[in-house]
């Protein structure tokens, strides 16, 4: 490739680099416009209280469990509490509760930990008042780590029950 063409590629670059979106910064300085003129709610948005990325980011869509556990922890019955407070107001949305465990134990023994935790959590949603039919339980076991070592720090952020939102799914 001679200098010519990759300086024509260079300033290529740098033009298509210059086209961005002005009005890429909400009227709050945000990202992406995550807040509205005057801190409006935009829907959708993590300031919406009625969205998924609300529930995610503000309430928290996963609770921790010690080693070879499914009791939930006082924290975890905190989330909890926000998640079935949420799921009463939104009664549009149904939830998958997944139950996860770390890569310690055998398959079959780490995907029926990722069930006994699930079903903790659903139990506990549905003893909050959240309609059973909303709530459906599956285990991972140990097949969709969010963090990949073999260390307490991982292991720990594994052993998770994580609520998943779909809209418009009840009846």
């Amino acid at each position: 490739m001679t200098l010519r063409t990759k300086l024509i590629f260079v300033v290529a670059g740098l033009a298509l680099a210059a086209c961005t979106n002005p009005d890429r910064f909400g009227a709050d300085g945000t990202a992406g416009g995550l807040g509205g003129a005057n801190g409006a709610v935009v829907p959708g948005s993590p300031n919406d209280p009625t969205s998924p990325a609300y529930f995610n980011q503000t309430i928290g869509d996963r609770v921790l469990f010690a080693v070879d556990q499914s009791t939930i922890t006082d924290e975890g019955r905190t989330v909890l509490d926000g998640q079935a407070t949420w799921l009463l107001t939104n009664t549009d949305f149904t939830a998958v509760i997944e139950g996860h465990a770390d890569e310690q134990g055998t398959r079959e023994y780490n995907v029926a930990l990722g069930a006994r935790r699930a079903n903790a959590v659903r139990e506990y949603l549905v003893s909050k008042g959240v309609a059973g039919n909303r709530l459906r339980t599956v285990s991972y076991g140990k097949e969709r780590p969010i963090e990949i070592c073999s260390n307490e720090s991982c292991y720990a952020k594994n052993r998770r029950a994580v609520t998943v939102l779909a809209a418009g799914l009840t009846g």
